[in-house]
């Protein structure tokens, strides 16, 4: 196992456990994806939506499905599974596409940044800034997937065919207040 957050492949994975969670199906329309993520994260507990990060964690997902997976055809919908309890948040989104192909080159790319950033190296981070392949747009960069290894702390696990992920966070009580891990 990595030192360094990373994505895992796993058809297997506890985060990707349906069992008791809300269901909601969307058509792919880029334009009403922020109210597909409100209709969401309103079932979400005060104790965990973190002034909004949780609302942007959510929609990164939708919007990654929507654009990258399904390529914004309105024909084909996304799958959203969630559960909220006061000290965790789950997310499985599935979606119609032919899956993100390059997880492993993402992990690599990712591994390799992380470790310019713990060791002071910024001239070789420079290779590192954004994420893009070839599909790629201007818009593109592998930003949402590196905030989301870091804010998802019970992992972000994709399925062998990798059109479905799912992620979670926990909090931590500590001390006097409640401090997230």
């Amino acid at each position: 196992m990595s030192a360094y957050k990373e994505i895992t492949v796993s058809d297997e994975h506890p985060l990707l456990n349906r069992e008791g969670m809300f269901y909601k199906e969307f058509p792919s329309d880029y334009r009403q994806i922020r109210y597909f993520t409100l209709l969401i994260v309103q079932k979400a507990p005060a104790e965990i939506k973190e002034i909004n990060l949780l609302e942007q964690q959510i929609s990164e997902i939708i919007k990654n499905a929507v654009k990258h997976g399904n390529k914004c055809d309105k024909n084909k919908k996304i799958k959203v599974w969630f559960y909220f309890s006061n000290d965790e948040a789950r997310i499985i989104v599935e979606d119609e596409g032919e899956g993100f192909a390059k997880i492993h080159e993402w992990n690599d790319f990712h591994r390799n940044r992380q470790e310019c950033l713990r060791n002071d190296d910024y001239e070789r981070l420079a290779n590192y800034v954004a994420y893009t392949t070839e599909e790629s747009d201007d818009n593109d960069g592998g930003n949402a997937l590196f905030a989301a290894v870091e804010y998802w702390n019970e992992g972000v696990v994709y399925t062998n065919k990798a059109n479905c992920i799912g992620v979670g966070r926990k909090t931590v009580a500590k001390g006097q207040g409640l401090e997230i891990s």
